[in-house]
């Protein structure tokens, strides 16, 4: 484990609040191209929004995630407008990231919704201001805080990129690829030392359960959140971290206790560290000797000066575009296979329906990045960094490789830099140059060119090193 950091700001203010988004049972479930359902059942666990309040000085800052697989740009800016306009925080201090499960409703693939449209738009519908609400409780519940952070590891998670005996790249469980088992770890108190809230950092796909089964479930972060909430106290946030190669050791599952426990060896780990961690940081000072059976020393614990700097920044960076098709040839296709999915559907042909299937899957995204990117060189892209005290959350869309993460904390000025993607709406795989040339799923997906992930390491480095600026010059 690293050392730790340590903060006790007198100047900052936290709050915390949750609501509850499980969807009904019959809500549309879309996380995979090979399931054979379109409506969830019921849930086999709450899925939870929960957000973390802050302030510092005259600053407001809003941390809000969210059991989701993510959203659109369209819903992402609903939710973002209705979370400003009940909390009153300014959109570009709040910072809006899902967890990425893939076995809660379909909020991301409507359009390949047949059955069930109106209740996944009820739904949807619904969420800003539940959303919303959770980080309006957590502003009207802000009160004196002190901060802590440390890091250490979890191994729940694996690569994911193999090569298949026919040589291709494909999506499974690499257990010789070395993976970024990095767990971060925050921990807010209040003033009387009880715990506020622990935000867990940590970068894994949510595909431990997949489409055998047709529970809505948080996946692996719901039972880490709970394990961490009933070991430590408060409330518990999960910041998916850049998870764009990782995925669970064990994984692709109808069996809900292989998600649980995965979750609880998380949270088991994240409560370890948050319970070491001692956010009234304090120099231990020797003041005497106690005559016993042998001489004991005796100390003071003097607490140090709080470090309450909390400043956010955004930035929007042209991330190249590859050579797309163009969306006319793939929409007659995409059109065609659908058709085909319900005539198998309709036959109770399921073997050829679940083929069918994945393959209009994976034609509607390429639809969808033809449709939003072909033709253009570059696209806007949202990045967000967050500084509180010396720690810094890096926070992007899409789905970042981890080496982008490990790049960016090892140059990063900042003691702590946990970074993130799933943030602040956006679909789109951010793959390093090595997996550009190895290919595969992730790279198939992404519109983005080979250099895109060099562009998101300057950019984030730019931004830290502007925020830490005031404390490299000291």
């Amino acid at each position: 484990m690293l050392p730790s950091s340590t903060q006790q700001p007198a100047g900052l203010l936290a709050g915390t609040g949750r609501c509850d988004i499980t969807p009904a049972p019959g809500t549309p479930q879309g996380g995979w191209g090979a399931q054979l359902h379109e409506r969830g059942s019921e849930a086999d666990m709450h899925l939870l929004v929960t957000a973390l309040a802050l302030a510092s000085g005259s600053e407001r800052f809003l941390i809000v995630e969210a059991d989701a697989i993510g959203f659109n740009a369209e819903w992402t800016n609903k939710i973002l407008e209705t979370i400003e306009q009940l909390t009153g925080v300014a959109r570009s201090n709040i910072r809006f990231s899902c967890s990425h499960t893939h076995s809660g409703p379909n909020t991301f693939r409507v359009a390949n919704i047949s059955t069930g449209l109106d209740m996944i738009t009820s739904y949807l519908e619904s969420l800003p201001l539940r959303i919303a609400s959770a980080a309006w409780q957590a502003v009207q519940q802000m009160e004196p805080a002190r901060l802590a952070c440390s890091t250490g590891e979890c191994f729940i998670n694996r690569s994911r990129r193999v090569r298949s005996p026919a040589g291709e790249v494909i999506v499974g469980v690499d257990e010789d690829a070395p993976a970024d088992h990095a767990l971060g770890v925050l921990r807010l108190d209040r003033h009387d030392g009880s715990t506020l809230a622990t935000l867990l950092h940590y970068a894994c796909h949510p595909t431990t359960i997949g489409w055998q089964s047709d529970r809505f479930t948080p996946d692996y972060p719901g039972p880490a959140r709970a394990e961490v909430e009933r070991a430590v106290g408060g409330h518990c946030l999960f910041l998916q971290g850049a998870a764009g190669d990782l995925g669970p050791r064990r994984g692709f599952t109808g069996d809900v206790a292989v998600y649980r426990r995965l979750g609880e060896e998380l949270g088991l780990a994240a409560a370890s560290i948050a319970m070491s961690l001692d956010p009234l940081h304090r120099t231990q000072r020797f003041t005497s000797v106690m005559p016993s059976g042998a001489n004991i020393a005796q100390y003071e614990y003097d607490p140090h000066p709080a470090n309450d700097t909390c400043r956010m920044m955004s930035r929007s960076l042209d991330l190249p575009i590859k050579q797309l098709p163009p969306q006319e040839e793939i929409a007659r296709d995409l059109e065609q296979l659908r058709a085909q999915v319900q005539q198998a559907r309709d036959a109770g042909d399921l073997q050829s329906m679940q083929r069918l299937q994945a393959k209009a899957t994976q034609m509607g995204w390429r639809l969808e990045n033809s449709r939003l990117y072909a033709g253009k060189a570059t696209t806007r892209w949202p990045m967000q960094v967050m500084r509180l005290g010396d720690i810094a959350l890096v926070s992007m869309a899409g789905e970042p490789f981890s080496s982008i993460a490990q790049r960016i904390r090892e140059s990063s000025p900042a003691r702590h830099a946990f970074v993130s993607g799933y943030s602040n709406g956006g679909f789109g795989y951010i793959p390093d140059r090595k997996a550009h040339e190895e290919g595969g799923y992730e790279v198939e997906a992404t519109p983005f060119a080979a250099e895109a992930a060099d562009i998101v390491v300057r950019e984030a480095l730019e931004v830290l090193n502007e925020l830490f600026q005031e404390q490299k010059s000291k």
